[in-house]
């Protein structure tokens, strides 16, 4: 990692440690000193969103909706940048006694927020006051489980939430006579020589920003292992170590990295899209999200095949169950106090069956709600859009175990560069997936005893 980004990210952290001491509560009938209340006819709910171009609108159509359903609250939608932008003016929003009512944060900042009391309102607990259902047990599996504390509850709402597939050109594997596409990271291996003997230019690509989480953080998942210690992080911040080195990751990456050598695995480094590899059919295969799913079908000039990812053969445990990325809805500290209701009754539409599933029909995010997926099924929506069903059956494959419930890790964007570095030696040949990996374990290992030093008590 640069030394700019070690820079910024440190300064976020101290910017996060400041903002806690200056708010201890969390409590949605404790706000701060500093809050007052808002004027006006209907009150105003700030909501601060990384959604823009077509999903922006698909968030701004739900937010008119809740609008127009009520009169006693207005919920003000505004782009914030990315994540990691939403992220930061968050806390020093918080810092600085400004902040939004809502924020939408990112799966990767998730135990950042979560070891900062006193910075946001746990969901549950604003459910719970303001007398609305809501449990965990009413969103599916690998969506809930990502957002739970250890004794079952939501501090946030799950909303925008996607997982890992695999996308395949039809025509492509129809050519080399490939019937079906592959379950098991040895058949997609045995699946090369026909691939290349059918012309193809290349056989795989992944996600160009997170590679790291489908092909490290989701790899593992799926096949049932445990991404680093102490339950990913769930148990414990303390004594929490990456499992990199773990012999399965490894033969992933010598598997990747041996493809790459033969120019037949493509990935430009994270700030460069791979979708153009795909969609233009120079890869025969496309391990990304399955909120691309619009994006992809719409771009290919081929029929696009979605299927579940592969697992490593010979594996008991696999296929167990993905979990979400994306970014869920919390609810923060400090504001005034007449707005907590309304933060409520947002969240509570948000979580609607009608809600929901506008959402997942328009974006190809899944629903986060078992109602809303039922809803789906019921209605025909899986049988005319067979392929948004994939990623719904990932993430509830099999109930979580304790270590397949996410990823729990502080600064879990720091440690995802650090990998990324690793990635880009591997598949660049200046390095053995071994070695890569070990020194990625190494520094991730050294950022996750940074957060347990600052929050670990």
């Amino acid at each position: 990692m640069s030394f700019r980004m070690r820079s910024a990210s440190k300064a976020l952290s101290a910017l996060l440690a400041t903002a806690v001491g200056l708010l201890p509560a969390t409590s949605a009938s404790a706000t701060s000193s500093m809050a007052t209340s808002h004027s006006g006819s209907r009150v105003p709910i700030t909501f601060w969103s990384a959604m823009s171009g077509t999903l922006g609108a698909a968030l701004g159509h739900l937010v008119n909706e809740f609008n127009s359903s009520q009169s006693t609250y207005k919920v003000n939608l505004l782009y914030k940048g990315s994540y990691s932008t939403v992220l930061s003016a968050t806390i020093a929003a918080v810092r600085a006694h400004h902040a939004p009512d809502i924020a939408q944060i990112f799966d990767a900042g998730t135990a950042t927020m979560m070891y900062a009391p006193g910075v946001y309102v746990p969901v549950h607990q604003l459910m719970s006051e303001y007398h609305f259902k809501f449990s965990t047990s009413q969103f599916i599996g690998g969506a809930a489980s990502y957002y739970e504390t250890a004794q079952d509850q939501l501090d946030s709402l799950p909303f925008n939430s996607s997982t890992p597939v695999l996308y395949y050109n039809r025509p492509l594997l129809a050519k080399a006579g490939i019937k079906s596409p592959p379950k098991t990271w040895t058949q997609l291996a045995n699946d090369v020589k026909p691939l290349v003997s059918a012309g193809a230019k290349c056989i795989l690509s992944a996600s160009g920003a997170y590679i790291m989480w489908t092909d490290m953080e989701q790899f593992d998942l799926w096949n049932g292992y445990p991404y680093a210690t102490q339950n990913n992080g769930y148990d414990s911040i303390k004594n929490v170590k990456l499992l990199l080195t773990a012999k399965p990751m490894v033969q992933h990456w010598d598997f990747l990295g041996t493809l790459s050598k033969r120019g037949l695995y493509r990935w430009n480094g994270t700030t460069n899209s791979t979708v153009p590899f795909f969609t233009n059919g120079t890869c025969a295969f496309y391990d990304n999200s399955s909120a691309d799913i619009n994006e992809i079908e719409a771009g290919a000039k081929f029929p696009v095949g979605i299927t579940q990812l592969p697992v490593v053969a010979g594996n008991p445990a696999a296929p167990q169950n993905t979990v979400v990325g994306g970014a869920s809805l919390w609810a923060l500290s400090g504001v005034p106090q007449n707005t907590y209701r309304g933060d409520a009754e947002f969240l509570h539409f948000m979580m609607s069956v009608s809600a929901q599933d506008y959402w997942a029909s328009h974006t190809g995010y899944v629903p986060v709600t078992n109602a809303a997926a039922n809803h789906l099924h019921k209605v025909g929506f899986y049988k005319t859009h067979p392929s948004d069903l994939v990623a719904v059956l990932e993430l509830t494959h099999k109930p979580p175990k304790p270590w397949t419930r996410g990823i729990r890790l502080g600064y879990l964007p720091e440690v995802r560069v650090d990998e990324a570095s690793a990635i880009a030696a591997i598949l660049s040949g200046k390095e053995s997936a071994s070695s890569a990996l070990a020194s990625a374990q190494a520094q991730g290992d050294k950022v996750l005893a940074e957060f347990a030093s600052q929050y670990g008590g």
